[in-house]
């Protein structure tokens, strides 16, 4: 199992600290996004206890008996799915915590976009699982074709399922930065749970919401082609320029994963 990975963060052109976190564990085969909420303190605060928090439980999964980023089993009987929801709840649990403990930080919470990959059973693929809660962003470009593999957890997505909303109304929508579900608000969370087969020259892209704000899907899969796997380095620098390019107005983080041959 082989992949490149490359990631970067960018505090943007309007707010002073950079409240995102991203992690790479190359060792864990894990990546993680997560933009944090609950003002400059409390969101920097919870954003990095997530990703901390995240890291921790998987590598310690590993020492329970069978390792999970190691079993050769069928995406449907593989532990990594049980353990990538585990950890987001954990981190959950620990931010919740961490606030009640400290007044100052009430209220903080972060959204969570992770991946962690493993062999699979199938030959040719490698199992990729995502665990998301918010409204951070997870993309599959494949061929010619991109696909959103989170779901937003907003107001303005759950309005544009139910047909209250068009997508171009829900880009000037007052409520278009309402998150439905994040990560420390309460005590639990629902986290979504995803898993599929990657192939050779897939590239995964993992966002925050201050560049998902400004790309459609037609300019990620643009981007990714004119940055094949000799120029993907620069990849992560090319989203966050479009993104303070067109207003910044947020935090801007992104991870890209390309699964090479074997």
């Amino acid at each position: 199992m082989r992949f490149t990975v490359v990631g970067q963060t960018d505090v943007g052109q309007k707010r002073e600290n950079n409240e995102d976190s991203y992690l790479i564990r190359q060792d864990l085969n894990l990546f993680v996004v997560a933009d944090g909420m609950g003002g400059h303190a409390g969101g920097e605060c919870a954003s990095k206890l997530a990703v901390e928090t995240i890291a921790q439980i998987v590598e310690k999964a590993r020492g329970n008996g069978v390792d999970p980023l190691t079993e050769v089993a069928s995406m449907e009987e593989a532990r990594l799915a049980d353990t990538l929801r585990e950890a987001v709840e954990a981190a959950c649990y620990a931010i919740f915590h961490k606030a009640k403990a400290e007044p100052h930080l009430a209220g903080m919470g972060t959204t969570v976009s992770s991946m962690v990959l493993k062999p699979s059973s199938r030959e040719g693929v490698v199992d990729a699982f995502f665990g998301h809660v918010g409204d951070s962003r997870i993309y599959l470009v494949r061929g010619e074709l991109i696909q959103q593999v989170s779901e937003d957890h907003s107001l303005v997505a759950e309005q544009i399922r139910a047909g209250v909303l068009t997508e171009e109304e829900a880009k000037v929508s007052r409520f278009k930065n309402i998150i439905t579900r994040s990560v420390g608000f309460e005590e639990d969370v629902l986290v979504d749970v995803m898993g599929l087969w990657a192939e050779p020259g897939d590239v995964f892209v993992l966002c925050s919401d201050g560049l998902a704000n400004y790309l459609d899907q037609a300019e990620y899969f643009q981007l990714v082609r004119e940055h094949p796997a000799e120029k993907i380095a620069a990849l992560p620098q090319a989203f966050i320029d479009v993104a303070n390019a067109r207003g910044g107005d947020d935090n801007i983080t992104v991870i890209v994963v390309r699964v090479e041959e074997s």
